[in-house]
């Protein structure tokens, strides 16, 4: 188990609308507001000075700064700057899906619009927000682990199961536990040598910290795959990885979700898998095999192309 956690360290160069998104449950109420002007307005704000943000907040100029300073900012002119750039690289389609809600007088065009660009953009800020660092010291212990669980409940827990697939595919020991009882079993019986990891968008399912915590009891190293970086599944993983994708009110634990976790779990397979190509490739040769032999067969008439 590794000694110390290592958890994210928010700052502009990571996206700052992703990372006031990340960490709006963790700022105090007032600083909440602040945020939230924020990303209801990014090129609003922008332009502000600090005394008029303020005022249209309820709060003080003292309160803004100390917000820019929970987000990784030295101070108002640094959200400013990082603002204006983050609404440089948006074009006008992308602001606005990105700041409005999909809403009760959407027609079926602009929800699958909505949709599409939330979806897009969860990959996109979701690789941008990655730290790669991390990543491969989580690869690192993968591959020399004995044994791998993998926790998640709900969609997380499709998630877990597209994780041991492809783990297993490759030869590596996983296993995924969508139940909490067989989890947290599981956990116990973990030690030296053996990863767990939990995923959680919001970081706050019960079950999945609890089973990342039995493990790391037992000296498993552990793995946390969140959406917010302060959140309590943080607190019981030595590495943590941060999505970066944004549920909505119709959307909750929805598809944009579990695309982000996804994406993070496909980082993480074919980082692994390239460590030992060789290995990785007759692993892959042997298990397609094996899962082309589960397929129907074309008849004669069907590979000659008639009806």
């Amino acid at each position: 188990m590794a000694e110390q956690q290592v958890r994210p360290e928010p700052g502009p160069d990571t996206g700052i609308l992703v990372t006031i998104r990340s960490l709006l449950p963790n700022l105090a109420p007032v600083e909440r507001r602040v945020a939230q002007a924020v990303l209801d307005d990014p090129q609003g704000v922008a332009w502000r000075s600090i005394s008029e943000l303020a005022r249209a907040c309820g709060t003080s100029a003292t309160s803004v700064v100390r917000f820019c300073r929970a987000v990784g900012l030295r101070g108002y002119p640094d959200l400013r700057l990082a603002l204006a750039g983050a609404v440089a690289r948006d074009d006008a389609t992308a602001a606005t899906a990105a700041s409005h809600d999909i809403g009760p007088g959407d027609d079926a065009r602009a929800i699958t619009r909505k949709i599409a660009y939330a979806d897009a953009r969860a990959v996109t800020d979701t690789a941008n927000h990655l730290d790669i660092a991390i990543l491969v010291q989580v690869t690192e212990a993968l591959a020399k682990a004995g044994r791998i669980d993998i926790y998640g409940v709900g969609a997380s827990g499709f998630v877990a199961l597209d994780l041991q697939m492809k783990l297993q595919r490759i030869g590596r020991p996983a296993f995924a536990w969508p139940d909490p009882h067989l989890a947290i079993s599981s956990a116990a019986l973990r030690g030296g040598g053996d990863v767990a990891i939990g995923l959680s968008h919001t970081g706050t399912t019960v079950d999945t910290i609890d089973a990342l915590r039995e493990a790391r009891s037992h000296g498993a190293t552990t793995v946390a795959v969140t959406n917010f970086p302060w959140s309590p599944i943080t607190e019981v993983a030595d590495l943590v990885l941060i999505t970066a994708a944004r549920e909505t009110a119709f959307r909750s634990g929805a598809m944009t979700s579990r695309i982000a976790l996804l994406t993070v779990v496909d980082c993480l397979f074919i980082t692994l898998a390239q460590q030992d190509l060789p290995g990785t490739r007759v692993a892959l040769e042997r298990t397609f095999a094996a899962a082309q032999a589960k397929r129907v067969r074309r008849t004669r008439r069907q590979q000659a192309g008639d009806p």
